[in-house]
């Protein structure tokens, strides 16, 4: 069964907008709760998608820049080997010394530019694990405001079928702590 938030939040504002023909004045307020809280639930659970498929994004580049990290290091120790044998080559003396202690140099010139590379690399994975552990939270943090709201509306049902008020404040209440909870998952209120 397929989640769509705007579709759930547009059928419980029909079944609101259905109970609020009933003509009892708490039916219509609770309707209309009952709508407002679908709309909450709907933009709550929207982005809590947008925020769990930006986590994987993040993630999956960290482990992309991981590799190039690790392909930069691994070029790195090739080129000390290298460098260190032509420099026990050049060290022989013969003929080409002299050019073995210049590629020997030049292996050690190229590692200064790998190294860095390689370092660059590395801070950008840090960077994209941060980043994916910060829509992470978010992504937690809006999956438990939707589901306060959720309930909250499961309980405006029970109250318009009982004609209840605790039940219509429980869900209220419940509908506000939800909301809250997801706008702090942004950091529009402290945590």
């Amino acid at each position: 069964m397929s989640h769509d938030p705007a579709l759930e939040a547009h059928e419980h504002t029909e079944h609101a907008h259905h109970a609020a023909h009933d003509g009892d004045p708490f039916v219509g307020r609770v309707a209309i709760t009952v709508a407002v809280l679908a709309v909450l639930a709907a933009v709550a659970s929207s982005l809590e998608g947008i925020e769990g498929g930006l986590a994987i994004t993040a993630s999956s580049e960290a482990v992309l820049a991981q590799d190039k990290a690790t392909d930069l290091w691994n070029e790195y120790e090739a080129d000390s080997t290298k460098k260190h044998l032509y420099a026990i080559a050049a060290a022989q003396g013969g003929a080409h010394a002299d050019d073995y202690a210049r590629e020997s140099k030049s292996q050690g010139a190229k590692q200064d530019d790998l190294k860095k590379r390689a370092q660059k690399s590395e801070n950008e994975r840090e960077k994209l694990v941060a980043e994916s552990a910060e829509h992470e939270r978010r992504h937690h943090g809006l999956t438990a405001g939707a589901t306060l709201i959720e309930i909250g509306i499961a309980l405006s049902t029970i109250a318009i079928i009982t004609k209840r008020r605790t039940f219509w404040l429980a869900a209220m209440l419940l509908g506000a702590a939800g909301a809250a909870i997801a706008a702090a998952a942004f950091g529009a209120l402290p945590s």
